[in-house]
């Protein structure tokens, strides 16, 4: 089917333009400047014309973190692949990295294959996984060569969870190098578990039990110093690194230095650091802090992160948005936590909501729109070996097409989200700015407030390596 949008905005992380966008089958195949003859031309040919006046064109978003059905403290993150990658189209997300998931003493391979099926044929839109790697021995290390061949190119180790997924130095320097040979990704999940686990205990014993206490154990200084011991083994290494959901300013202080000094070192934050804080949502009255227990945990709002995220956007020692969208419910889930903060299952639900909020910070001055999109499409497209098929409007691309429009205000309520879960991180916060329609490759399956999407129409991608390999 050929589409041609006009009227719009179109956006790029480059800047601004009126071109018209033609579309046939899956592909974007021209931008044409509106009122030439090939325009007009199109516009005789195409089969649907779609007006996008008063709106913005932008590539649909890719959010690389998500854990759909992630196995988590004893339960299961409650958005699957076809409900929570519905409800990242419902939000202008048109691809997702997620996770597949290896522990001590498994067989990589056979992890790799049980969540490719958890997938297959079951999201709504195009997806991709990275590879955690929770035992690093030699089977695994071995595997890490195969899986980049096969499109998988990006390895997230952890630095905590002790006895469930933390690496030591030891093997995180061992996958660094391994990564360094094959091309690549290595992502940190950077806080000292260990110390931490002390804390937790301690607070326990002291008769601290409440979720806020999550918040307090898991201090900034544990996220810098893991940060900063991560930054030297991948100097050591030789590897790229990729921080994921940075929350404290301490940590980004980490991160801009490494990168002043020429390290290879980015990193990424999500919404949930930019807009929530421990005291007024980690410290909500009664149990209701469950809500938004997360690790990293959100910060204090008496010291100054959430300015210092922003300004790390602006400055690109933050590269990039994601959502590490981990939704559990209250009800049976956050409860297993009832009597002791540490058996929360850890997690917030937010991929329908980043592309809303990100934009947020254009219309605070926080950052322009050509930063929004290479925040939330572009950079996360080049950054995983997906771009220039994703990320970007231009002719050869896949047709992922987001009509944005900027006048429509509304609320964000569990009410009237889309994902499998029975609060909002983000309940009462008013947005100006909302999704209008989203186009996956070439077919529209958000239009008039309405899902025209099927299960299955999400294709697995095979990924190149990071275009920012040096």
């Amino acid at each position: 089917m050929t589409v041609l949008i006009k009227g719009g905005t179109v956006v790029s992380a480059s800047g601004q333009s009126l071109n018209e966008v033609l579309v046939d089958g899956e592909h974007i195949v021209a931008l044409l400047q509106p009122g030439s003859t090939p325009a007009e031309s199109a516009e005789a040919g195409a089969e649907r014309v779609i007006d996008a006046t008063g709106k913005y064109v932008i590539p649909g978003g890719v959010d690389v973190h998500t854990h759909m059905e992630l196995p988590f403290g004893g339960t299961v993150a409650s958005d699957d692949f076809e409900s929570g990658t519905r409800a990242a189209a419902w939000g202008g997300t048109t691809t997702i990295i997620d996770f597949a998931v290896q522990r001590y003493g498994e067989n990589v391979r056979d992890c790799l294959e049980q969540w490719m099926a958890k997938a297959e044929g079951n999201c709504a839109i195009d997806y991709g996984f990275h590879m955690i790697i929770g035992g690093v021995d030699d089977q695994s290390l071995k595997e890490m060569d195969l899986l980049v061949d096969e499109g998988i190119t990006s390895f997230k180790l952890f630095m905590a969870y002790p006895g469930v997924f933390l690496s030591d130095d030891g093997q995180i320097l061992r996958a660094m190098q391994q990564a360094a040979g094959n091309g690549g990704m290595i992502m940190m999940h950077a806080e000292n578990g260990l110390a931490i686990d002390v804390l937790a205990e301690q607070a326990v014993e002291r008769g601290e039990t409440d979720p806020i206490n999550h918040g307090y154990v898991r201090r900034a200084e544990f996220e810098s110093e893991a940060t900063h011991r991560a930054i030297q083994l991948a100097k050591v290494g030789a590897a790229p690194l990729y921080i994921v959901h940075l929350s404290a300013s301490e940590a980004l202080e980490q991160v801009a230095m490494a990168r002043d000094k020429g390290a290879n070192v980015f990193a990424e934050t999500c919404p949930q650091y930019l807009y929530l804080n421990l005291e007024d949502h980690l410290g909500a009255p009664g149990f209701g802090g469950a809500a938004y227990v997360c690790s990293t945990p959100l910060r204090t709002k008496h010291e100054h992160h959430h300015q210092d995220l922003w300004k790390g956007l602006r400055t690109n020692d933050l590269s990039v948005v994601s959502t590490d969208h981990c939704p559990f419910c209250m009800k049976e889930q956050k409860e297993l936590g009832l009597d002791d903060f540490r058996a929360i299952p850890n997690g917030i639900g937010g991929v329908e909501h980043r592309v809303d909020l990100i934009y947020q910070g254009v219309r605070q001055h926080e950052i322009g729109l050509a930063r929004w999109v290479e925040l939330c499409a572009t950079t996360p497209a080049r950054m995983f070996g997906l771009y220039p098929r994703k990320g970007v409007i231009q002719p050869g691309s896949d047709a992922d097409i987001v009509l944005y429009d900027p006048a429509a205000g509304w609320t964000i309520s569990a009410d009237s989200h889309h994902m499998n879960l029975d609060h909002s991180a983000y309940e009462g916060i008013r947005l100006e700015g909302k999704v209008d329609l989203v186009m996956s490759r070439g077919r529209v399956i958000i239009e008039h407030d309405a899902y025209h999407g099927t299960k299955g129409d999400g294709q697995y991608l095979r990924r190149g390596l990071s275009q920012y390999l040096i």
